[in-house]
């Protein structure tokens, strides 16, 4: 008989603690990190404890408030396999740890768990070291909203289609993008700016961008014209290239509007 499959286990929760305004933490996320015996909490700089998801945290839930204990785990700011695979390694089995003590353990993490995070690769490593384990997952309000709710200008309306891709693919596959889709997400876009600027003016479409960083938050920022975006910037941006050409209005043979919901 197989043991790992009977183990008990804590519970672990993923949970998505939002963009950047703590107001937007869900009531679920609140009271689970507020009742968790480990916080999982990622930062950047080893010791520095410089963690955004915490920072946002920080700002609906005090310490006397937490019943537990935060954990912070290092993942390296690189792309490099060779750093990040063993902090993904190390820091599942220090989760996996604490669940084998039959301790509950929240992993806070930006954005939500299942966009562009973090958790998916501790989710991967968790299931090759403890098969049997059963994460609860926690979505949080994502930039891929956040931005559009900053612009105002909506993402999607009746029959329109939007994608979100990394900045770096988008570029270079923009002009069939554009082909395809009425709303364009770009994300990770702080290092792109000047390139992407070009290519919108090549395809006549310059005016059809928004830059937002930090949406959200108290340093959110939006510009209107990618060729006036400060060259510092670089963390949490993101462009909203917004062409809408299939409106979701029908018309009626009298003559009147009616916006039909398209599944």
């Amino acid at each position: 008989m197989n043991q790992a499959k009977h183990h008990h286990y804590g519970q672990l929760y993923a949970v998505g603690v939002g963009t950047g305004d703590s107001e937007l933490l869900t009531l679920k996320a609140v009271r689970l990190i507020k009742q968790a015996d480990i916080i999982a909490i990622p930062e950047k700089t080893k010791g520095k404890a410089d963690s955004f998801a915490w920072q946002i945290v920080g700002g609906a839930v005090s310490e006397d408030e937490l019943h537990g204990e935060a954990c912070f785990l290092h993942f390296p700011m690189t792309r490099d396999p060779l750093q990040n695979v063993p902090a993904w390694q190390a820091a599942a089995e220090q989760i996996l740890g604490y669940l084998q003590q039959g301790k509950s353990v929240v992993f806070v993490t930006e954005g939500d768990p299942s966009v562009y995070s973090t958790w998916a690769y501790i989710q991967e490593e968790l299931a090759e070291l403890a098969p049997s384990l059963e994460p609860v997952i926690v979505p949080g309000i994502t930039s891929i909203t956040a931005v559009p709710a900053a612009t105002k200008i909506p993402l999607a309306d009746g029959q329109e289609r939007f994608c979100v891709v990394p900045a770096t693919y988008g570029i270079e596959c923009l002009a069939s993008l554009v082909e395809e889709f009425d709303t364009i997400i770009l994300i990770k876009a702080g290092r792109m700016i000047s390139q992407l600027s070009a290519k919108l003016k090549l395809l006549g479409l310059e005016d059809a961008a928004t830059y937002v960083s930090h949406a959200s938050s108290e340093q959110q920022e939006i510009y209107h014209r990618l060729d006036e975006v400060p060259t510092e910037h670089r963390y949490f941006s993101m462009v909203q290239i917004s062409i809408r050409s299939r409106r979701g209005v029908l018309r009626h043979p009298d003559g009147a509007s009616k916006h039909i919901a398209v599944a």
